[in-house]
């Protein structure tokens, strides 16, 4: 079974055997376990329109109301992947490894894995480029590949703004900008289908235990946020990083 939260009532995740869907009614921030979850926070108050949406008419950026940290302490505690539109601010917000663009996962010191995919390539009618966080998974590849703005084939944004005036694109509007294509819906079940849970079930806590920045591993000391890491995570014989102390390594 696998649990999918802040879905859409009666959307793509409704009606499957196998997934317990969490919508707005059900509020997924109430989800205690213990399936592993494929999560789609709110992403409103946290993508690159969400600084102009505060100016111009007060919703604060990064008030969603705990629907991220709760999609994020989910996936942590119980295994799974989480999506949110890329250059998300709540990656920075929440000091995730930033995915690469050009293709590949990527782990941080967390444990987690990081990827940035375009849902255009899972039928999506736009590029739609989405970044992935991923904890406790076997890390499948992706329909890698990075397409230009400019040769996209239709355009999320429904305002005329940074586009030509010779621009015919059709553009899409709200809900079919937030769609979830069935081919993207299966590729994040499955990554969720792969979570080990004999492995899972490390508390949030000891994933965000230890500073990431490289002083620290050093000297169990961060200069920046003053965070200090004693003792230090144990580094692993293979890949060299530093990883939670009851984070299972991926690379042994």
């Amino acid at each position: 079974m696998i649990a999918a939260l802040f879905v859409e009532t009666n959307g793509v995740y409704s009606g499957l055997p196998d997934v317990d869907p969490w919508d707005i009614d059900r509020d997924a921030r109430k989800y205690a376990g213990p399936w592993p979850v494929v999560a789609h926070p709110p992403c409103s108050r946290w993508c690159r329109l969400a600084g102009l949406v505060e100016a111009r008419w007060g919703h604060k950026k990064g008030d969603d109301g705990g629907c991220f940290a709760s999609a994020l302490s989910s996936v942590r505690r119980w295994g799974g992947v989480l999506e949110h539109p890329a250059y998300s601010d709540a990656w920075a917000a929440f000091g995730l490894h930033r995915p690469i663009n050009t293709g590949g996962w990527s782990r941080g010191f967390c444990g987690g894995w990081t990827a940035q995919v375009e849902q255009g390539r899972y039928g999506h009618p736009a590029k739609k480029a989405t970044w992935l966080y991923a904890f406790g998974i076997d890390p499948p590849p992706l329909r890698w590949g990075l397409v230009a703005d400019s040769a996209t084939k239709a355009l999320v944004s429904w305002c005329g703004n940074h586009t030509r005036a010779d621009d015919r694109r059709p553009r899409v509007g709200k809900a079919v900008a937030a769609a979830t294509p069935i081919a993207f819906r299966d590729l994040l079940l499955s990554i969720a289908r792969s979570v080990d849970q004999s492995r899972s079930g490390v508390e949030v806590s000891n994933a965000d235990a230890y500073c990431t920045h490289s002083e620290a591993l050093e000297s169990g000391f961060c200069p920046d946020c003053e965070q200090t890491v004693n003792p230090l995570p144990p580094e692993c014989s293979i890949c060299r990083g530093r990883h939670g102390l009851e984070v299972q390594h991926a690379c042994e």
